[in-house]
């Protein structure tokens, strides 16, 4: 909207009432509520300054002056007028080019201007208005009517002030998300839609990333809803930050500007809801570009993060679409983005997927595998347990296994527990597989009760489901009477399931002891982490988990198990350090105390007679450190 238009309608349908009921809503540090305007006035001619000073002050405003156009530049850089009042035949500048000067300013582009002119020719007005003037006079002034029409331009420019703010409020609140004040969903789809038509129309490819943070209700539920809230929005500032270190953001999409002489790539961050984030990466030059991207928000999330007292190490699952390979319509560019999301999710989660052709059958595919489930779940040789070997350091031989369901489908092979359990989970199938479980695992332990040590732990995971359950103590204390076994059975529960309903968690983790179990706390430090919950809850064996061992050789890795095979002395725990895959890490490990080893550098998971043949087997070599 130009200022004289503007102006010129707020001056015809303003309705003669209080300066000051227009200006309720004014964020205007000077307005009349809060001060006198200020008005510049410029002029070569010291009567015309004189004259208008009088006329101005008297009607109660403040009024600077200059003698020239530069002298009206420095005033307007030093102080902040409400109104200038400008001769156009000055010396130095004149006042087409002090008007044209001002306006190339961001803070005077809407500030109202009144020229002051000789000429009353069609040329010069145009030539005033073309420059950014507001309105015009013309020479000699009527000085009785000066203050009057500064006054009312004033008060337009104030009124039209308070419409900008509102509809930038309006904006603010159609466009972007109240919480992270990210581009929320509308604006999403807004923005794709434009980048969309620019990536047809200017051949440039066009990266989509959609993130979801992996297991945040683990997260949300023990935080509340306001510290959630707030860890969401340390989330994406410090996505923002890295993102921002990586390639600048795009320009404002409401700014009306030409974007197709834009060639520098651009990344957008912007939060659709909830614990999802997408990214629209513009003018992209490569393929690996947009894989360092989603590598790059992976390693900001992975990175420990201590809120409120908590250490949380959080993580995400990435899925990617590329325009115009995979679509130039919004719809299908999101669809093969979220396919692509589903696969990094089934695929184990804290990664990315791009999108491929391959990917489109997943939804069959899933359907599929959950029939076959099913089906597996009553057949005789589908689904069997595998025990992967924990090793004590003390003695370097076994001391207890996991128990580790797997799935050999007739056609498809192998399936791996990461596709799977989750499949069971949102089936409802994950009551009827933990019983599977149970039930071989007795029927394992049975078939070599003679020669198995009743020193040796087994342990069994628990689904989150399986935990919430409101028979889940009368299930399992029925299994632990079932199993004809002298072996102790540990529970291994994630510290998000625990954490989801402390009171209750409480209640049924004593239960669970009284009835036999011993109690692990599986993949800890990756969820909720309160240090303070530990010596409330009856656990006997923190669980570290694999993303931390892996981590070790650097500062931060170490400095995070050494911190929680400290806490674990201190309180008496044993710890378990799954996902051992090298010397070194285990070497680490047994300096600093802890008690057992897991991974495959030790032993895969192998059937539990395999067990038996190696109970003798030293395993100390593989992590004994020389002391020369």
């Amino acid at each position: 909207m130009q200022w004289p238009l503007a102006l010129t309608v707020l001056l015809l349908f303003l309705p003669p009432m209080p300066l000051e009921i227009i200006l309720t809503n004014s964020n205007s540090s000077n307005s009349a509520l809060d001060s006198p305007a200020t008005i510049l006035v410029c002029d070569d001619d010291p009567t015309v300054r004189l004259l208008a000073r009088e006329c101005l002050e008297s009607a109660g405003m403040e009024v600077l002056e200059a003698e020239n156009g530069q002298e009206a530049l420095t005033l307007f850089d030093q102080h902040e007028p409400d109104l200038i009042f400008l001769d156009v035949d000055m010396p130095k500048l004149n006042g087409f080019e002090v008007c044209t000067a001002i306006r190339s300013t961001p803070r005077g582009q809407s500030l109202p201007i009144l020229i002051a002119t000789g000429a009353n020719d069609n040329q010069s007005i145009d030539q005033g208005f073309e420059a950014g003037a507001t309105q015009y006079k013309t020479k000699p002034i009527n000085w009785a009517l000066l203050s009057r029409d500064v006054k009312y331009m004033v008060r337009a420019a104030e009124a039209f002030a308070v419409l900008k703010a509102q509809q930038v409020q309006l904006r603010t609140l159609a466009y972007y998300d109240p919480l992270t004040s990210l581009p929320n969903r509308r604006s999403f789809v807004d923005q794709l839609r434009g980048s969309l038509e620019e990536t047809a129309n200017h051949q440039r490819d066009l990266g989509l990333l959609m993130v979801d943070l992996d297991h945040f209700k683990r997260i949300h539920d023990p935080l509340g809803e306001a510290l959630s809230d707030s860890l969401l929005t340390v989330v994406a500032a410090r996505l923002e930050e890295r993102l921002s270190m990586h390639a600048p953001r795009g320009p404002d999409p409401h700014e009306a500007i030409d974007r197709s002489e834009l060639e520098e790539m651009t990344i957008d961050l912007m939060r659709p809801g909830g614990d999802e984030f997408n990214i629209i990466v513009r003018n992209l030059q490569s393929r690996q570009a947009l894989l360092d991207i989603a590598s790059l928000v992976l390693e900001t999330l992975n990175a420990p993060l201590i809120f409120s007292d908590n250490h949380l190490v959080l993580s995400a699952s990435v899925g990617i679409a590329i325009a115009p390979e995979h679509g130039l319509e919004p719809e299908a560019i999101i669809r093969r983005a979220n396919i692509a999301l589903s696969a990094a999710k089934l695929s184990g989660r804290n990664r990315f997927r791009l999108y491929d052709d391959s990917l489109a059958d997943d939804a069959d595919r899933k359907l599929r595998l959950e029939a076959d489930l099913r089906g597996a779940l009553e057949s005789p040789d589908q689904l069997f347990m595998a025990y992967q070997p924990q090793i004590d350091t003390s003695s370097g031989r076994i001391s207890g296994v996991e128990a580790l369901v797997r799935w050999s489908h007739p056609e498809l092979g192998a399936i791996s527990p990461a596709l799977f359990a989750p499949l069971a989970e949102g089936s409802g199938l994950i009551s009827q597989l933990g019983d599977w479980i149970f039930k071989r695992v007795d029927s394992d332990i049975q078939s070599l009760n003679d020669v198995l040590p009743s020193y040796l732990t087994i342990s069994i995971n628990l689904s989150p489901l399986q935990f919430t359950q409101a028979n889940f103590l009368e299930t399992l204390k029925l299994r632990l009477s079932e199993l004809q076994s002298n072996n102790e059975i540990e529970l291994e529960l994630t510290e998000g399931v625990i954490m989801s309903d402390a009171d209750d968690s409480l209640l049924k983790l004593h239960e669970l002891r009284k009835a036999g179990f011993r109690l692990a706390i599986d993949d800890f430090g990756t969820g909720y982490s309160s240090l303070s919950y530990l010596k409330d809850f009856p656990v006997n064996t923190l669980k570290i988990d694999q993303a931390f061992v892996a981590n070790l050789g650097n500062e931060s890795g170490n400095s995070i198990v050494r911190a929680i095979l400290a806490l674990a002395e201190a309180l008496n725990l044993d710890v378990v350090a799954e996902g051992v895959e090298t010397q070194e890490q285990a070497q680490f490990l047994k300096r600093h105390h802890c008690n057992i080893l897991q991974g495959f550098l030790l032993a895969k998971p192998i059937p539990l007679k395999e067990v038996i043949e190696i109970l003798d087997v030293d395993f100390s070599h593989m992590y004994r450190v020389d002391e020369s």
